[in-house]
């Protein structure tokens, strides 16, 4: 008797997983620690595929993709992409994470966050690829606010992860697709809904990125995430967001409305579990002059010289990590991308 969906789906429980991976015709995966593990002896069967479609709202027949949600027996939500490969049905299913953590749990750097999130106005941005803990990082900030300030805080996300149950603050969570149209359109109507905090899932176009900044320029708290390695590709990719003749308008705002960036990766620890890593910039000062001048080049020499502890780039970090005994010498060189700089580093030799 072959495996059922909700089989699988309660092994990602059980395992921790952050994927399920489901092809016609092809044993189930799961997504392990940011490793791809088979799953049972069962190939999932093409009408195995065809009643999750349904139960996520998608016709097997006539759609190509589809986004949806699903809620498994035991109760954790998914976020489900249905879509085809060479012709055959297939899905891959999020597990979202209900229980939000502790802030100082995660490896970010807390006492920063709870700094900028306490501000009365302005813009954070936590950025990374995606499956890098975005969404946990902003979470657990949010629920930090929410057990010490009393705000009235508005979610745009697609989909909603997270629930908050009202504390301190009180909490109106929109979803895109279910309670607004896009994310710049809910972000426009949460302006109206007096908010003090405004926290936006992805900053994905130019609508959501201006109106992102003229909410901060208006006396709104901001928290947003974007897809960028980097301080300095957090930058480029939000101006890029902006046509060419209002590149100088995006400037301008972002120096004057930013707060301060938090860019996040995941690697390995030695332990097999996996290991928060950041780099991050708090605007002001020079800093605030180099981003009104698109000077990507003096704000990474400056992360560089480590001589701000509230700019600390990958390096530092993960120097730190692999001195602390948290993750291998391997490991500390992927994460690098460069062995020679890695080792210079690891030395004490300056690679300013």
């Amino acid at each position: 008797m072959s495996i059922s969906i909700d089989q699988i789906l309660s092994a990602a429980d059980e395992h921790n997983a952050s994927d399920v991976f489901l092809q016609e015709g092809e044993l189930p995966r799961l997504k392990i620690n940011e490793q791809i593990c088979l799953y049972g002896e069962e190939p999932v069967t093409l009408a195995h595929l065809t009643a999750l479609w349904q139960t996520c709202g998608a016709d097997p027949v006539s759609d190509r993709d589809r986004d949806s949600g699903l809620i498994s027996h035991a109760g954790t939500r998914f976020r489900v992409n249905m879509h085809r490969s060479i012709g055959r049905l297939g899905a891959v299913m999020r597990r979202i994470r209900t229980k939000i953590p502790q802030l100082e749990t995660l490896g970010a750097p807390d006492h920063l966050l709870t700094k900028w999130v306490s501000k009365p106005y302005g813009i954070i941005l936590v950025t990374g690829p995606t499956g890098t803990g975005k969404s946990t990082t902003l979470a657990a900030l949010l629920q930090w606010l929410n057990q010490s300030l009393g705000r009235h805080v508005v979610t745009i996300e697609d989909p909603i992860e997270y629930i908050f149950h009202n504390d301190q603050c009180l909490f109106t969570q929109r979803e895109v697709g279910r309670d607004t149209d896009t994310f710049g359109r809910g972000l426009r109507g949460a302006m109206r809904q007096a908010p003090d905090v405004i926290f936006v899932g992805e900053i994905r176009d130019f609508d959501t990125a201006l109106t992102a900044l003229q909410a901060s320029e208006t006396g709104h708290l901001v928290l947003a995430s974007l897809h960028s390695e980097k301080v300095s590709d957090t930058m480029e990719r939000f101006l890029n967001l902006f046509p060419t003749d209002q590149i100088n308008l995006g400037l301008h705002l972002l120096a004057h409305q930013l707060i301060g960036i938090c860019c996040q990766k995941l690697v390995p620890r030695v332990d097999g579990k996996l290991m928060l890593l950041c780099e991050h910039i708090e605007n002001g000062g020079a800093v605030r002059d180099w981003i009104a001048r698109r000077d990507v080049d003096k704000i990474q020499d400056y992360l560089m010289r480590g001589s701000d502890p509230n700019a600390v780039n990958f390096l530092r970090s993960i120097i730190r990590a692999y001195e602390n005994g948290f993750i291998d010498e391997a490991t500390a060189i992927m994460a690098t991308g460069n062995e020679t700089e890695f080792r210079r580093a690891a030395r004490g030799v300056s690679t300013g």
